[in-house]
């Protein structure tokens, strides 16, 4: 082994949505980072060797405009648009290109934490460096960083550095909470391991192994097969076993699962309609549900999670089900394979919940946050995983300046305040939290406009929320529109500026169709859901004038959120958005629209 030290401003264990998310979010907020990954692609649960699809706060569109904007929505857009066909090799190049593309960002595929280094000091245990083994070029790395943070899922940083954790499942007694068992125990929710198939133009003959799992009708009689494409999530198992330690095992045991699943399906005679089906892919890796829990400031339970509660530091939000699943899976035959505690509101996610109690440079995003196991039946999916993801990256870029190392103690009124309204200015989206930013010269603007669609006043493009709010998510929120819609294209908005400001920088967030679910899936349900390609709504081709001065000119704009910077300041008081053409809308939408000097 060659020995290296790289010394940078925030080091990330853990390359899925949440590890990628918080990488892209600090590296785009100025620091240096090193994104380390144990596999050979980004991507976590969502990548090519697990292929599961992203779900979040929609609950598969049960929630219209519910779904995630910031980093999450930027990936699926770029992926909608680039990658026509679905093909999750192309969304693995995606997530390489955005992580490789950053200068600030240093990318180990291939590379494992196997320890690190902690000191006591006056803020608390603090983790000085992690040491990381890339055993394919015999390379062992000592990266030393301000912050640190653990989106590993199993939490191998933290738990190497003492970070208190739990396992398992607590008691109704601990937390009040209904839907907990009355004494607690250590199962988990299982792993399960999916597989995509094909249909033939001939029948396709399966050849039962001898060693998988064989199934009967009545052993499925909770568990529906409506269609061959895509494997079933239900194929879970392991959840009474130790996820970590137990997974060699686990992993076989999914195997014989989903091998005797496809028997069933294909030799049972229960399924005719299957006979033209093949095998195409079998996963190798399993997808993992659930291990160590880290213990923040504040552990989210689960009246926080119904009662949508927002917490003064809130980064994040959720509104996935309360999805709790039978540990042992398949072999609980006469339990549903979930039951899905549906909520009323969204609920948000402290800042307190993303970091160690007890190591106090210590983040984490992911199924790996400071919850309950019930609070965690929520949380755990990865379109949440990825917005905590980008709390965490965004505050680490922020609280780099300061002198101090303590998460805890950095936090303060005005520093929360800050990182919120950088999230919001990134696109994130905070429960009703608006756009409060000093610096944005657009937000004191006279706006107009060449027409106005009812209900859709110009106006709104500075009114400082970035989506169409429903009632039904919280006391917070009302049914108000907040986007510009014109009544024809070609059209135009126009800010009148106070003074002439040189502008260098302009901030522009077009509708994306947020009703709409979006993600990349080898369903042919939830992709016939799904629009490949650019999404209608979006503004296509549009020019930026200060003064009738065009300053910019874009063609061929598929994304939500655009931010230009102008290569000389240019000075101007009426600023204007040109829209020519969208994806298919017949008319314009623009949802905000920024300046700065």
């Amino acid at each position: 082994m060659k020995s290296h030290s790289l010394e940078t401003d925030f080091c990330i264990i853990g390359g899925g949505l949440s590890g990628v998310s918080a990488a892209l979010a600090a590296a785009r907020n100025g620091a240096r980072v090193v994104l380390v990954q144990d596999r050979s692609v980004l991507g976590g649960n969502a990548s090519s060797e697990i292929k599961m699809h992203v779900v979040g706060a929609d609950c598969h569109g049960a929630r219209p405009g519910a779904r995630e904007t910031g980093l999450i929505e930027e990936l699926r857009l770029e992926d909608a648009y680039r990658n026509p066909v679905g093909a999750y090799a192309m969304w693995d190049l995606l997530l390489y290109e955005k992580v490789t593309e950053n200068p600030n960002i240093v990318l180990l595929l291939d590379s494992v934490c196997v320890g690190c280094v902690v000191e006591e000091s006056p803020e608390g245990r603090r983790i000085v460096s992690a040491r990381v083994q890339r055993q394919v070029t015999e390379d062992e790395f000592t990266i030393t960083a301000k912050f640190f943070a653990d989106c590993s899922g199993d939490g191998r940083l933290g738990a190497e550095a003492g970070a208190d954790f739990r396992m398992g499942r607590e008691a109704q007694s601990e937390f009040q909470e209904s839907f907990a068992l009355p004494e607690a125990d250590g199962c988990t929710l299982g792993n399960s391991i999916l597989f995509t198939a094909r249909r033939h133009d001939t029948p396709q003959p399966f050849v039962r192994p001898h060693w998988v799992r064989p199934f009967r009708k009545e052993e499925l009689k909770l568990r529906p097969i409506k269609s061959f494409e895509y494997g079933f999530w239900w194929s879970e198992w392991g959840g009474q076993l130790d996820t970590i330690k137990d997974l060699p095992a686990i992993r076989h045991e999914l195997l014989r699962i989903a091998l005797g699943i496809w028997d069933y399906i294909k030799n049972s005679g229960d399924h005719p309609d299957a006979a033209n089906w093949a095998l195409e892919w079998v996963g190798a890796i399993p997808g993992k549900r659930e291990s160590r829990r880290f213990l923040g400031d504040h552990i989210l339970v689960q009246d926080d999670i119904e009662s949508g509660r927002i917490f003064a530091d809130q980064v994040a939000y959720g509104g996935w089900w309360l999805d709790l699943h039978p540990p042992s899976g398949v072999d609980a035959v006469d339990e549903a394979p979930c039951v899905q505690h549906h909520l009323k509101f969204l609920y948000s996610i402290p800042l307190r919940a993303l970091y160690s109690r007890n190591v106090c440079n210590l983040f984490f995003a992911g199924r790996n946050i400071s919850a309950t196991h019930v609070a965690f039946a929520s949380t755990r999916v990865m379109a949440t995983c990825s917005v905590m993801g980008q709390a965490i990256g965004t505050a680490a870029a922020i609280l780099r300046r300061s002198s101090g190392s303590s998460i805890r103690t950095l936090c303060d009124a005005a520093a929360l305040q800050e990182i919120q309204q950088r999230l919001v200015r990134d696109d994130a989206f905070l429960l009703g939290v608006k756009n409060e930013d000093p610096a944005d010269l657009a937000r004191g603007a006279e706006v107009s406009a060449s027409s106005e669609a009812a209900g859709y006043p110009a106006a709104n493009v500075i009114n400082g929320l970035t989506r169409p709010l429903r009632s039904a998510w919280g006391a917070w929120s009302d049914d108000s529109a907040n986007f510009w819609e014109s009544a024809a294209l070609p059209a135009a908005v126009t800010l009148q500026l106070s003074g002439s400001p040189a502008i260098s920088e302009l901030h522009l967030t077009f509708h994306s169709g947020l009703d709409r679910e979006l993600m990349l899936s080898p369903s042919h349900y939830f992709s016939s859901r799904s629009p490949r390609g650019p999404q209608p709504e979006i503004v296509r081709d549009y020019d930026v004038y200060l003064d009738d001065r065009r300053v910019l000119s874009v063609r061929g704009n598929y994304l939500r959120k655009r931010v230009h910077r102008l290569d000389a300041p240019a000075r101007g008081r009426a600023l204007r958005v040109e829209v020519l053409a969208t994806h298919g809308l017949p008319a314009a939408r623009i949802v905000e629209v920024r300046a700065y000097a």
